[in-house]
């Protein structure tokens, strides 16, 4: 073996382990601790800092093992397994568990029944003691820092001790249902205690599952009203003092749920009419505790962001259930009363109360309005006065609340700058628009001076007012769909619609509804009359509208007279040629001839310098655009 080979390894390894000792004394320096601290003698430190007298050969290192990334991946993958192996371990088993347990321990009572093996009496006993043993032992794995185990053990010994007060009142009849009633209370109230000082929403979560499960069992087929919903109220009551002190915010949907299922399964069996004040008293309660509860609930941290973010469920879908399910309750129970005409002006208390919870401000237990709550608010309170209008008006009045309703929002939108305001009354907008169309009340003999067109000048007027706000209000991208140029602009086609619609039943009305006695020859003059005045009325409109158009130098006015004049042209060469006799034909076409040569004077003589703009077409979008 050759000597100087030799001795050069020994320097190369001295010299290696002194850098890896002098690494691990900087990371103790830096307070990290390696996890094998290397023990190396002075004399070899000291030695590494000498340069060896032959050359130094390199250490061989081996090459990498083709599948190395394989291997890593292959790691990367079990470290993954074994984490989804934990969670399905721990969580998902220990879930089974806990049913297998109480299953097991069900059939193993109904066994000791059917065999008689042991007393009623015996019976009740052991199960009290293993209930609470089990709450008892939970408390040493949670010592010992296995908490999620020890919570499922008090899940299970909780449950062990429901079920043996069941049978102790229901199938034993050893204790009256008073007393079971205050002994599950009793555990109830227990696990809620050790859930507070715990610090655990999944004892809290189980506490409130044996809460609801408390009536189930001591339930006799008897109706119970009043117990039965002050019970459930101090639960309600209990979790909502939980959810404002702990970031348990889940509570409140258990709860929720909890109690709506009860409310209906009782109302569906028990409810008749001489209970309408008191059922109404509890189901107000109830509605009036999960209203405020969002706002209430506890933020996880002590940023006020998170309270926004962490509990955005609890926020949005808890209020909203709870809205619909409390006006469908209330408008169920007067439906079944004698107040069924109080149903509109329920939807306008609720109504009222959301724009009230808008506007409460944050004090003491109630927190700031979160972004998502007040707008949900806002909708709700838009959409119950939408609601009212159907409800408590009929014809022509619903057409006229939901326009006037959308002009006033639009307005509102406008002062408070709230685009989701500004959208709901568009909504409300549209409904009185189609309304108006579909909803035409029999108008009189008597010409304009009648329900169907006051009703049109109405929707006239509010979609003018609509204009009027736009052209107040500071411009903003065309592009947006929902800017003010664009709402003006839908709100002049929506105005010229109407116009055309209210004047055209006017002129059907009037032609209509003369006298003709049956007579086929003057049925078919006054079709002909009727043909005539609309044409001369499309003519004049679009005459008009042009005018209008040249006058405010609105090229959107103008090409809407254009449109309207095409129309008038098809009109009269395609019915009127058919159907107007020698003499209105010739009037028609002249007047429609002498028109188009007006117009055509007009935009030959080029007052407005079309000819020599870039933008004659371009800005024909909006209704304030120059030309």
């Amino acid at each position: 073996m050759d000597t100087n080979a030799s001795g050069n390894l020994e320097q190369q390894i001295a010299q290696l382990t002194a850098r890896v000792f002098r690494l691990e004394q900087t990371l103790r320096e830096h307070g990290i601790t390696p996890q094998e601290a290397a023990t190396v003698p002075e004399s070899v430190v000291a030695q590494s800092f000498e340069r060896p007298a032959g050359p130094i050969v390199p250490p061989v290192v081996p090459a990498e093992p083709a599948s190395s990334s394989f291997n890593t991946l292959h790691t990367a993958a079990a470290k993954d397994s074994r984490s989804l192996e934990s969670r399905i371990g721990s969580q998902l088993f220990n879930r089974i568990g806990i049913l297998a347990v109480l299953i097991g321990m069900a059939w193993f009572l109904k066994l000791a029944i059917d065999n008689h093996w042991i007393g009623p009496l015996g019976r009740v006993l052991i199960g009290l003691i293993a209930g609470a043993g089990l709450v008892a032992w939970s408390e040493r794995f949670r010592a010992k820092g296995y908490a999620a185990f020890s919570y499922s053990l008090k899940a299970v010994g909780s449950g062990i001790l429901y079920l043996s007060l069941w049978a102790a009142f229901s199938l034993y009849h050893l204790i009256p249902s008073g007393v079971a009633f205050a002994a599950m209370i009793l555990v109830t109230a227990f696990n809620g205690f050790m859930c507070w000082v715990q610090d655990s929403e999944l004892l809290a979560l189980y506490a409130i599952v044996g809460g609801f499960s408390t009536p189930l069992l001591l339930s006799t087929g008897e109706n119970h009203e009043v117990a039965l919903f002050s019970y459930l109220l101090l639960l309600n009551l209990a979790v909502l003092v939980l959810a404002a002190l702990r970031p348990w915010s889940r509570l409140l949907a258990g709860a929720f749920v909890g109690t709506a299922l009860f409310y209906l399964g009782w109302y569906s069996r028990f409810y008749s009419e001489p209970q309408f004040a008191a059922t109404s008293f509890f189901l107000a309660i109830f509605f009036l505790i999960f209203a405020f509860a969002p706002r209430m609930i506890r933020a996880r941290d002590q940023a006020e962001d998170s309270f926004h973010t962490q509990d955005s469920p609890a926020i949005v879908l808890l209020p909203l259930f709870n809205v619909a399910l409390g006006f469908l309750g209330f408008y169920v129970l007067l439906q079944d009363s004698h107040l069924a005409d109080w149903q509109p002006w329920l939807a306008v208390f609720f109504a009222a109360f959301y724009l009230l919870l808008l506007r409460l401000p944050a004090k003491g237990a109630l927190h700031t309005n979160p972004v998502a709550l007040s707008s949900l608010h806002l909708t709700v309170t838009v959409v119950f006065l939408t609601i009212a209008i159907p409800l408590k008006a009929h014809g022509r009045w619903i057409t006229v609340g939901w326009l006037v309703e959308g002009a006033a929002l639009l307005w509102l939108s406008r002062r408070i700058e709230s685009t989701l305001l500004r959208i709901l009354a568009l909504i409300a907008l549209a409904l009185g628009f189609g309304a108006l169309i579909v909803i035409n009340p029999t108008a009189s003999t008597t010409i304009l001076f009648n329900e169907r067109f006051a009703t049109y000048l109405v929707g006239i007027a509010a979609f003018a007012f609509v204009v009027w706000i736009a052209a107040h209000t500071q411009s903003e991208e065309k592009e947006d769909p929902l800017s003010w140029p664009v709402i003006a602009a839908a709100s002049v086609l929506a105005i010229n619609a109407l116009i055309l619609i209210a004047i055209g039943w006017e002129i059907h009305s009037y032609w209509w509804g003369l006298p003709h006695g049956g007579d086929y020859s003057l049925m078919h003059d006054y079709r002909m009359y009727a043909q005539f005045t609309y044409s001369a009325f499309f003519m004049l409109f679009g005459a008009a509208l042009l005018a209008i158009g040249f006058w405010k130098q609105s090229a959107f006015l103008r090409w809407q007279a254009l449109i309207l004049l095409a129309v008038a042209i098809g009109k009269v060469f395609i019915v009127d040629v058919s159907q107007l006799s020698q003499g209105y034909r010739i009037l028609s076409f002249l007047g429609l001839g002498a028109l188009l040569l007006a117009v055509s004077f007009v935009y030959q003589r080029d007052w407005l310098g079309l000819r020599g703009s870039k933008h004659g077409t371009a800005d024909a979008g909006a209704p304030g655009s120059r030309s």
